[in-house]
C-alpha cells in the first residue's frame, strides 16, 4: 500500500491543484470586471460591494453539503462535477445584461468557490499524516486561480469581448472535468463514509478543532478572499488605476498569497502550525495599520499589500496542516467543508463593510483597522489556545 500511495501521489495533487484554480478562476470572473460593470450599470459602491460579495456567499456555503458528498462519493467525481455544474452559471454571467441577472448568475457562480471542500480530503487520504501540511499546501496553491483570473480575465474580455471569455472559460471547465474523469483516481487507502449527512455533520460540529480552525481560517482566508475580490475596485478609487492595471496589481497579491500558502504547510509540519499562525496574524495586523494611512501607490502601498498576502497566506497553509494534524481522516472532508465555509463567509462580508465605509466616510480607514483589530483577536486567541495549552499541560501545540 505505501508503494502504490506513492505511485500517484504526485499525479493526483498535480490534478487536484489544477481544478481548484480553474474553479476558483470561473469562481473569481466578476471581482477583476467590477469597474466596468459599475460604470456600465451606474452602480454605487454597496451595489459593486454586494455584485463582488455575492458569488463568495454561495462559495462558502457550498463547502458544506460539498465536503460531506465528498466523504461519501470520492475526490475524483467531486471535482468533475464540480467543473461541470460551474459551467451554467459562467455561461448566465456573460450573458447577462442588467444587475440583478448579475446577482443571480453571480450567485450561482459560488459553486466553483466549493471546490476546496473536494481537495483537501481527496489530497490528504493521498499522503501520510507527517506530509499532509506540505500536500495540503501544494494544493493550496490552486487559490492562484484568482491571481490568472485577475491577469487574464480583463485582457480576454478587451481582446475578445466578455461573452467570448466566458465561453472559453466554459470549455475550460469542461476539458478539466473530463481530465479528472479520465486520469485522477481516489487514494487507495481511501473509504467511502457510510453514514447519512446529518449525523456526520453533527459530529463534526461537536469537535472543539472543528471551531477553532474555523474561526482562524474565517480571518486568514476570508482576508485573502476579500482582498483577491475587492483590490481591484479600492485600486481604482483610491488609486485611479485603470482596470487592466488594477487587475494586473491584483494578480501580484493573490500570488503572493498562493506561494506563501505551501510554506505556511511546510513550516507547520517543521515547527507547528500554531506558531506559523501567530506570525501570520501579527504580520497582518501590522499591514492593515500603515494601509489604513493610504501610503503611496507602488513601493509603500504595493509592498505593504504584498506582505499582507504573503502573511495571509501563511495562515491559510497552518489552518490546515491544523485540520490535517487534530482530525481523524475519515471526518476531514465534512470538517474542510464547515472550516472551508467559515473560511469563505470571513470573504464575502468585508467587501460589503468596504463599500458602506467608504461611501459614508469616503475612505478605507475604519475597514483597514478592523481588519487589524480581528487579525489581533485571531492573535491572541491561537496564543491561549494551542500555545499557552501545550505549556500549561493540556495538549500539545499541534504540529
Amino acid at each position: 500500500m505505501p508503494n502504490e500511495l506513492r505511485k500517484g501521489q504526485v499525479l493526483n495533487l498535480a490534478l487536484a491543484t489544477t481544478a481548484f484554480a480553474v474553479t476558483f478562476w470561473a469562481w473569481n470572473l466578476i471581482g477583476p470586471l467590477a469597474g466596468s460593470y459599475s460604470k456600465q450599470l451606474g452602480l454605487s459602491p454597496p451595489q459593486t460591494s454586494l455584485l463582488v460579495a455575492i458569488p463568495v456567499l454561495v462559495g462558502s456555503l457550498g463547502r458544506i453539503p460539498v465536503g460531506v458528498l465528498t466523504d461519501k462519493l470520492g475526490g475524483r467525481v467531486m471535482f468533475a462535477a464540480v467543473c461541470f455544474v460551474t459551467i451554467v452559471p459562467v455561461l448566465g454571467v456573460g450573458l447577462s445584461d442588467s444587475y440583478g441577472w448579475l446577482l443571480l448568475w453571480g450567485f450561482l457562480l459560488g459553486l466553483g468557490g466549493t471546490s476546496f471542500a473536494v481537495g483537501i480530503p481527496f489530497v490528504n487520504a493521498w499522503y501520510r499524516p507527517e506530509r499532509r501540511g506540505f500536500a495540503t499546501g501544494v494544493f493550496g496553491m490552486g487559490m492562484g486561480g484568482t491571481a490568472v483570473s485577475a491577469f487574464l480575465t480583463p485582457r480576454l474580455v478587451e481582446s475578445f469581448g466578455r461573452t467570448q471569455t466566458h465561453v472559453l472559460m466554459a470549455v475550460l471547465l469542461a476539458v478539466m472535468g473530463v481530465v479528472i474523469l479520465l486520469f485522477s483516481r481516489d487514494s487507495p487507502e481511501w473509504r467511502p463514509a457510510t453514514t447519512s449527512a446529518l449525523p456526520r455533520i453533527r459530529e463534526a460540529v461537536k469537535i472543539k478543532a472543528t471551531w477553532q480552525c474555523a474561526f482562524l481560517y474565517a480571518v486568514c482566508f476570508g482576508g485573502f478572499v476579500a482582498f483577491s475580490t475587492y483590490l481591484p475596485t479600492l485600486l481604482q478609487v483610491v488609486y485611479g488605476y485603470t482596470q487592466t492595471d488594477a487587475g494586473l496589481r491584483d494578480a501580484g497579491f493573490s500570488l503572493a498569497a498562493v506561494f506563501a500558502r505551501p510554506v505556511g504547510g511546510t513550516l507547520s509540519d517543521r515547527i507547528g502550525a500554531a506558531r506559523v499562525l501567530l506570525v501570520s496574524f501579527a504580520g497582518t495586523a501590522i499591514m492593515a495599520v500603515v494601509l489604513a494611512f493610504e501610503p503611496p501607490p507602488e513601493i509603500p502601498a504595493g509592498l505593504c499589500f504584498v506582505l499582507m498576502a504573503l502573511f495571509l497566506g501563511l495562515g491559510t497553509g497552518g489552518v490546515f496542516a491544523l485540520v490535517a494534524k487534530l482530525v481523524e481522516p475519515s471526518r476531514v472532508g465534512t470538517v474542510t467543508g464547515l472550516v472551508g465555509a467559515a473560511g469563505g463567509l470571513g470573504g464575502y462580508f468585508p467587501p460589503l463593510v468596504m463599500g458602506v465605509v467608504y461611501s459614508v466616510t469616503q475612505a478605507y480607514t475604519i475597514g483597514y483597522l478592523l481588519l487589524a483589530l480581528t487579525a489581533l483577536a485571531a492573535l491572541f486567541y491561537t496564543g491561549k489556545a494551542f500555545i499557552s495549552a501545550s505549556r500549561n499541560g493540556d495538549g500539545p501545540a499541534p504540529r
